[in-house]
């Protein structure tokens, strides 16, 4: 799995002979429990980042308090917006990936950092291999992913449902309980099927793609062979993940404004466990042009 190199020094200079490759990062073995180590690092993230790790939480518990006041009564598509949450999350926590490796590096933690994580892609150039453009890229690739499941959802329940999904006590009596049709465990299976491939695509991705120049195909790579590599302890990272958004779906989002930031912080530290990437270049700061 090797793919084609770039000058790390000047990226806009012409390629380098067929038959150079640059290996994609190295990634460790890891122990079963390690996921809980990302946890306890994350929330050490979470309460250096102070307010700026909290307020993603807000705001998207905030988002998902409106989402559901709109489509309280349309449940058919809230079901499947809820659950496609968990494919777009890896984008969504960028600058928290941002903020715990300013954390590692002893560099200053502000409001202009989440900024710049955010804006830097306007100012960068497209066709720059491993530029800033890939994680925008990756994440509009998550967006089509979370909205394709949103869509197949939707059409699932309000196609195999006997009766109309309007409020989670349809959803409950009509999906959930109902022994017949078995629609329950489709929805699941189907979820299920779509959310493996995304999770293995993106568990190290953005992180990746953030830290280090590299384009997105070499980073979904590195993503994969991360889970091939470590099958059980990964499988264990995404229950947390689930049982942690259940937890917040349990509390009415309210439990959301720490989980968010706790999953966002332990998933930088998941990667800097997983990867060994010292052969990559950075990526370049913010004033530089990338």
């Amino acid at each position: 799995m090797l793919a084609p190199i770039v000058n790390p020094i000047n990226p806009t200079s012409p390629s380098p002979p067929p038959g150079r490759y640059l290996p994609l990062p190295i990634i460790r073995k890891i122990g079963l429990v390690q996921p809980l180590h990302w946890l306890v690092r994350g929330a050490q993230d979470l309460l250096r980042g102070g307010w700026l790790s909290l307020l993603h939480g807000v705001v998207l518990a905030a988002f998902g308090g409106l989402l559901g006041l709109l489509a309280y009564d349309r449940f058919w598509l809230l079901a499947g917006a809820f659950s496609g949450f968990l494919v777009v999350a890896p984008l969504l926590a960028t600058s928290l990936y941002a903020i715990s490796r300013a954390l590692e590096r002893g560099e200053p933690v502000n409001r202009e950092l989440v900024g710049k994580t955010w804006t830097r892609w306007q100012d960068s150039r497209y066709r720059v291999r491993g530029g800033y453009w890939s994680l925008v890229r990756f994440g509009l690739l998550l967006a089509l992913a979370g909205t394709g499941w949103v869509l197949t959802s939707a059409a699932l329940i309000t196609l195999l449902t006997p009766q109309p999904i309007n409020t989670p006590l349809d959803f409950l009596h009509h999906v959930v309980l109902e022994s017949h049709h078995y629609l329950f465990e489709l929805w699941l299976a189907l979820g299920g099927l779509m959310a493996a491939p995304v999770f293995a695509s993106s568990v190290i991705t953005m992180p990746l793609l953030l830290d280090r120049r590299i384009d997105v195909l070499q980073a979904v790579l590195s993503s994969w062979q991360a889970v091939l590599m470590n099958p059980a302890p990964l499988a264990f990272w995404a229950a947390l993940i689930m049982c942690l958004t259940l937890l917040s779906l349990g509390t009415l989002l309210i439990s959301l404004i720490v989980v968010l930031p706790l999953l966002g912080h332990a998933s930088w530290h998941a990667y800097r466990d997983l990867v060994d990437a010292s052969a990559l270049p950075e990526r370049l700061p913010p004033e530089e042009v990338i």
